[in-house]
């Protein structure tokens, strides 16, 4: 029962975040006459026939606002997890790093001179 209302909580949550702008339509459909007479900017100006809408466009940008310092949040989360969990991960032993001589040296080349060019001389 538990698991179950927390799934629907978690299932509103997300459709509430994806439908934000639906819902302020549908809150302004609503209350569009109180709105209109109380809230609205041109509420002493009805030859404009704003009707509220000055107040519906303020609360549609303020909600895309929102949403994309939302995403900007987020996403600047994110680079600091991967960032911060990656740079965690990386540890690095010192006696792995130390350069070990070898003592056969069978396997180096032969110390041969010739010469097969020669830079033209001047003079």
């Amino acid at each position: 029962m538990l698991k179950a209302a927390l799934a629907y909580v978690l299932i509103l949550s997300l459709i509430a975040t994806n439908f934000q702008q639906f819902f302020v339509y549908a809150g302004f459909e609503m209350n569009q006459k109180y709105i209109a007479t109380n809230l609205c900017v041109n509420r002493n100006k009805p030859w404009l026939h704003c009707n509220g809408k000055c107040y519906f466009m303020r609360k549609i940008k303020e909600a895309e606002q929102k949403q994309a310092t939302d995403e900007r949040q987020s996403q600047k989360n994110l680079f600091q997890e991967a960032f911060f969990t990656s740079v965690s991960i990386i540890k690095f032993h010192t006696q792995l790093l130390h350069i070990i001589p070898i003592p056969n040296n069978r396997f180096a080349l032969p110390q041969v001179q010739s010469t097969i060019f020669r830079p033209p001389q001047l003079g």
